[in-house]
């Protein structure tokens, strides 16, 4: 199957502040935001992605562009309201740091799958449809580019946990002991018999070996000889 690469989108000004900007329009990168998003561009430009799927929130499409205009080729660019942030109701626009107070804040720290924000979604459901909508796309990747082609979804920190969490196999009850950066790279390749987690939260590194793809059959007994050495269709060491 093809290989995702979840991108976070670069620091806002209400990240910096400690506002929990949920879905509110205008809120967009802040300078230092900028740079992280162009600094994953940079490193994903020695990758040929095929696609960029983008959150509709203008903090994910910044970030998308910034990774499209370093790309060599022409992916194919596009929005999809299931990416959105999660719908964090009367929530939204409050300071962290008063949030923490209310009654709902350790749910939402040790058991997320009963939460339901007041006036907004729940968690459960955000989880749901990121979920479905990652594998949508990952599908449609692949029966157009082919089982090596990579792609990229940017989306925001609470949907790319839930997403990885998904593909870790972990309850979501679990999915706040993952962390995931401004502008971070995550990687998934979604096998015939089950997803394969390749990397979380990276924000520096050389990502050209995702040029040959990611083997997606069985797992190796062992560990494996690291990407890239082993030849997927004769399990042979390269020389």
């Amino acid at each position: 199957m093809a290989t995702v690469l979840l991108v976070r989108h670069g620091r806002t000004t209400a990240n910096a502040t400690g506002l929990l900007a949920g879905r509110a329009v205008g809120v967009s990168l802040d300078p230092a935001g900028r740079e992280q998003a162009a600094l994953t561009g940079d490193r994903l430009a020695a990758v040929p992605v095929v696609g960029v799927v983008s959150s509709p929130l203008e903090r994910c499409q910044e970030t998308a562009q910034l990774i499209v205009d370093r790309q060599t080729g022409t992916p194919c660019s596009s929005v999809d309201p299931d990416l959105t942030e999660c719908d964090y109701g009367q929530w939204q626009g409050r300071m962290l740091s008063d949030l923490a107070k209310e009654d709902l804040w350790p749910l939402v720290q040790s058991q997320p799958s009963a939460v339901v924000f007041p006036g907004g979604e729940s968690m459960a459901g955000m989880q749901a449809r990121s979920v479905a909508a990652i594998r949508r796309h990952d599908a449609t990747m692949d029966a157009e580019y082919g089982p090596k082609a990579v792609w990229v979804a940017v989306s925001h920190g609470d949907i790319i946990k839930a997403v990885l969490a998904d593909a870790l196999g972990m309850h979501l009850d679990l999915f706040q002991r993952l962390e995931v950066s401004p502008a971070s790279v995550s990687i998934v390749s979604y096998g015939a018999s089950r997803p394969r987690v390749c990397a979380i939260n990276t924000d520096a590194g050389d990502l050209s070996w995702l040029s040959s793809g990611i083997h997606s059959g069985d797992a190796p007994v062992g560990g494996g000889a690291g990407r890239g050495a082993m030849d997927s269709e004769t399990h042979r060491i390269k020389t």
